[in-house]
């Protein structure tokens, strides 16, 4: 039956939670297209003959086809469509770098699409804050506090933040790097300390929370 295929790309869709993107179905696409275009070639065929010959019985039929074909395009654009928007939402949640196995499910298309879109956002956010730059993928949540308390899933090697502490981030490491006031020189003093976490600033570690690298501890 005429539009199975293209039925069956959007459940294929539907099947998959928000947040990930099942493997391109290049073969199941191909016959979509294929359909596509017998469809619009039987048409053509049949208008000619209704044309020249006066046979008013096929417009029925030529009818039926043009209603498929219409469709199988708005399948296959849907279909399409909801690939980029999630595409779109990974580099949100992962950054301009995205893991092994997402890419290993985008087609080239795909793929050259994302990297044209980390260039706009990342061209976008260097306009803002008076030309100084504003990362808006930080932060997608009002925080409650600057610090948060992480837990380190995997070993992701050495890890700088603004004040030049350079902390190991190993997994079941035993590094706090903890925060505190000093309430004579009014500064912000970082210690060190053995415990299986760490006190990282938010929007420092956020992505690698998103990544799997880091783990929020909620206490």
């Amino acid at each position: 039956m005429f539009c199975e295929k293209a039925v069956e790309l959007i459940r294929e869709l539907h099947r998959i939670s928000d947040g990930q993107l099942p493997a391109f179905n290049e073969d199941g696409l191909r016959q979509v297209l294929q359909e596509m275009e017998a469809l619009y070639d039987q048409n053509q065929a049949d208008v000619n003959e209704a044309k020249s010959e006066g046979r008013a019985e096929l417009i029925p039929s030529i009818k039926v086809r043009h209603c498929c074909l219409l469709r199988d395009q708005r399948c296959v654009t849907a279909y399409l469509y909801d690939r980029l928007l999630r595409i779109r939402a990974l580099r949100w949640e992962y950054g301009s770098v995205l893991p092994a196995n997402v890419r290993f499910h985008m087609c080239a298309e795909e793929l050259q699409w994302f990297s044209q879109y980390k260039k706009s956002l990342a061209s976008f956010m260097r306009s803002l804050g008076g030309g100084e730059g504003l990362d808006i993928t930080q932060d997608m949540k009002p925080p409650k506090s600057l610090y948060i308390e992480v837990r380190c899933l995997k070993d992701h090697g050495e890890f700088e933040i603004d004040d030049g502490t350079v902390i190991l981030l190993k997994k079941n490491s035993q590094v706090v790097l903890g925060v505190a006031w000093d309430i004579l020189s009014c500064v912000c003093v970082m210690s060190v300390s053995l415990c299986p976490q760490h006190f990282l600033p938010r929007w420092k570690c956020e992505q690698l929370i998103r990544q799997g690298v880091l783990e929020h501890v909620v206490s």
